[in-house]
């Protein structure tokens, strides 16, 4: 059963110590403010208020020392969506000190294939993320057996490398 969308708000407020997410789809425009992707496409500035209720929450989490950070399986070339995501999303999203790391797998298999996007907050709390075929979001599972994701993450970890460094090498591209 889907969670509440308050109950699912509440998660980034009542974590202690860390929240990780996983994300493994190459296009999320249906859950994107459209103004914003518009802007994006027309090679626009970006606006001044880009995120900044998702800033403002990424802030009053790391400025006390809790830890967000994500990992995101792509491929290249980059979809339209993921040059907007990584270049104006992941890039504000740093300057807040959320972490972002890159699993592509280009030229190799997905060592995740068929695993959902999802949240873990404290190695404990899991919520598989839903969405349609446009990248809408349509809500947030509860997930038992959180060593499963766990085991997912570290995976995803280990085999991943920091944003910076893969976006200096394809950021471009």
């Amino acid at each position: 059963m889907t969670i509440s969308r308050d109950s699912f708000d509440a998660l980034f407020d009542g974590f202690q110590e860390e929240a990780f997410r996983l994300e493994t789809l190459d296009d999320y425009t249906g859950s994107s403010n459209p103004e914003n992707l518009r802007a994006f496409f027309a090679g626009e500035e970006k606006p001044a208020d880009f995120s900044a209720a998702w800033l403002a929450q990424i802030r009053s989490n790391t400025e006390v020392g809790k830890r967000m950070y994500r990992v995101h399986i792509l491929t290249r070339p980059l979809t339209d969506y993921l040059r907007y995501e990584l270049g104006w999303g992941y890039r504000s999203n740093q300057t807040a000190g959320e972490e972002f790391f890159i699993l592509d797998v280009t030229n190799r298999p997905n060592p995740l294939e068929g695993v959902p996007d999802f949240w873990m907050f404290d190695n404990a709390t899991v919520v598989s993320m839903t969405y349609d075929s446009d990248g809408a979001f349509l809500g947030a599972l509860p997930e038992d057996e959180p060593e499963k994701w766990q085991k997912w993450r570290d995976l995803a970890m280990s085999q991943a490398e920091p944003f910076p460094k893969w976006w200096e090498r394809y950021g471009k591209a």
